[in-house]
């Protein structure tokens, strides 16, 4: 994400220390800070992005390996217990919904085209579930950092249920972003780690036949 040792220890020592303190910053900026994040070029054209769509196993492909976005942490926010367990989240008594953080540079992406890869990747027509999953914590949502964020999903959703393209209200929660909590490292990159199991879990869940369902030739099936 984000070689020759014999010829330049230094340089390769050097540049390690360089990643490894870029990233130390970058994770405590988010998820150290008690501010969130903002989402415009207020810090060195970094933004963040974060979306609640059904497993989180699922949805953190669709952003994985576009250009412009940096880093992707899978994870919890939108409850009311601080630092959650991967089993309590799942048992669904903290309020948190599954979603991703996706930090990425808006000169090569924009906030606009990640929205609008959210929307083909979710039913965004079922309540508190996604596909085989029921339940508050699978539930769809969007968690804006900004008044522009806020405006830009607003928007989108407004467009989307004035097309006719849906066959229902659009039920996705647009709210402001609170605390995120990564998941435990067994869950980072599961679809990465355990390809087969990954997709057998998208295939026996349904998630591609639902979204066809809703979204027709649109839908982003893998």
């Amino acid at each position: 994400m984000i070689r020759s040792p014999r010829k330049k220890p230094f340089s390769s020592t050097k540049l390690a220390m360089v990643t490894f303190a870029a990233i130390s910053f970058l994770s405590w900026w988010i998820h150290g800070n008690d501010a969130s994040m903002p989402s415009a070029n207020a810090r060195s054209g970094i933004a963040v992005a974060t979306f609640a769509g059904g497993c989180l196993w699922c949805l953190q492909p669709a952003y994985d390996r576009l250009e412009g976005v940096l880093s992707i942490t899978p994870g919890y926010t939108g409850g009311t217990k601080s630092d959650p367990t991967d089993e309590e989240v799942l048992d669904g008594d903290t309020g948190h919904a599954e979603a991703i953080e996706v930090v990425f540079d808006p000169g090569k992406i924009t906030y606009e085209k990640l929205l609008d890869i959210y929307w083909h990747n979710i039913d965004p027509l079922t309540a508190n579930a996604q596909f085989c999953d029921h339940g508050t914590q699978y539930r769809t949502a969007i968690f804006y950092h900004d008044d522009m964020q806020r405006k830009l999903a607003k928007s989108a959703k407004a467009k989307l249920e004035a097309s006719g393209v849906l066959s229902g209200p659009i039920v996705t929660q647009i709210a402001k972003a609170g605390a995120f909590y990564p998941a435990k490292d067994y869950r980072p990159e599961f679809f990465d780690r355990n390809s087969e199991q990954y997709a057998f879990y998208r295939s026996g869940c349904g998630r591609d036949v639902r979204l066809r369902q809703v979204w027709g030739a649109a839908a982003a099936i893998d």
